[in-house]
């Protein structure tokens, strides 16, 4: 079988970013009027000239996502366990580079973690590390799944990319789903941003879905992160690499994140800015390309946007998020990999989905569902 690497190199960054610049009010109102739409019309609707036709897309996505999901909201909550890390990254408080005191969480650190976290409610919990293959490789991830799995019904994580075996035995650990976003599909950019580290290996990161693909993993997590380069060009590539993905590995669950950069340890001014209103119209824009993926918002965005967004096509959103190892209970003041925006509490977040005619649900499909299958 061959990798999206193939796919990939298909298409070319430059001429795609002068197509999308180039579509008129008649291309959108064109696509706007299909039923489903192909990745070429994705192209249309996340361009300039969409922009006066947000709210008909928003309807849309409301109608698509409620059809499909229901009124549900999903909730989860990371826990950082480590904050070391090999690779140099020019937009991470975790970057090698930056002057930190680092920090892993023991055994009796990580249980102390996730006593405060059930308190909260909380039943998926997303695992998070920087890239330090030796303290945080696969037997600590191994070793802090194991510890955990009778507390979760979800275990997802979000570490360094792995080899096709090492995902297959977190997954006979109770592993439940990975989140491994590209960055930037924009090659040159991409190796500005990383350049030490096994992260620098653009196309082994490129390939990492692929593997977990192949592992059987129950959901894959996609995205890029907002400011590294234009939005619109990453955000097609994402919608891209979620197509190939779903067709060549179809049992597999499929989720995207809207990551913008955020203040951090290590200051990076974003390259091409992107608003509220951009970001509303590409959360549209992926729902009326696909009603099934999973959309996700993080407490990167503040309380007021994502008040807003429960509408528009969101079906999974964090709260209390703490993006230091041990933040909950353990070591509130240890650095975070950035700032969080929203600080409202799980019971805050909770009682504003319920407010907009929202339930929320604290974990995903049992896996004995898809079983089945």
């Amino acid at each position: 079988m061959s990798n999206f690497k193939d796919t990939f190199e298909l298409y070319d960054w430059d001429s795609l970013e002068k197509e999308i610049y180039t579509f008129s009010a008649t291309d959108v109102q064109t696509v706007l009027s299909k039923e489903k739409i192909t990745l070429d019309d994705f192209k249309v609707l996340i361009s300039p000239a969409a922009k006066p036709f947000i709210e008909q897309m928003a309807q849309r996505s409301n109608a698509l996502t409620k059809k499909r999901f229901g009124n549900t909201i999903q909730m989860y909550i990371p826990m950082y366990l480590s904050n070391e890390c090999q690779n140099i990254c020019t937009y991470c408080g975790f970057s090698m580079t930056n002057k930190i005191r680092r920090k892993t969480l023991s055994d009796a650190e990580i249980l102390k973690e996730v006593e405060h976290i059930k308190k909260l409610g909380y039943d998926h919990i997303l695992l998070v590390t920087g890239e330090a293959n030796r303290t945080v490789g696969v037997s600590y991830l191994k070793n802090a799944i194991k510890l955990i799995r009778e507390h979760f019904s979800n275990i997802s994580i979000e570490v360094q990319p792995l080899d096709q075996e090492d995902y297959e035995s977190l997954i006979k650990e109770g592993l439940y789903a990975v989140l491994v976003y590209q960055e930037t599909y924009h090659k040159a950019t991409y190796k500005t941003h990383h350049p030490k580290g096994k992260k620098s290996n653009f196309e082994y990161r490129l390939d990492t879905p692929d593997r977990l693909g192949k592992s059987g993993i129950h959901k894959i997590g996609i995205g890029a992160l907002f400011g590294l380069e234009d939005w619109r060009v990453d955000s097609f590539y994402t919608a891209v690499h979620l197509k190939y993905l779903q067709k060549n590995y179809w049992k597999t669950k499929y989720s995207i994140s809207f990551p913008r950069l955020r203040p951090h340890e290590g200051e990076v001014q974003p390259k091409v800015e992107m608003t509220d209103s951009d970001l509303v119209q590409l959360i549209c824009a992926y729902r009326i390309l696909d009603e099934d993926v999973e959309l996700s918002m993080s407490t990167r965005e503040n309380s007021n946007f994502r008040n807003n967004i429960i509408n528009l096509g969101i079906t999974s959103i964090s709260a209390e998020s703490k993006t230091n190892p041990g933040g909950y209970a353990v070591e509130p003041q240890s650095l975070e990999q950035f700032e969080i925006s929203d600080e409202r509490s799980t019971e805050e977040i909770k009682q504003m989905i319920k407010s907009q005619g929202y339930e929320v649900v604290w974990k995903d499909w049992d896996k004995s569902y898809t079983e089945l299958i």
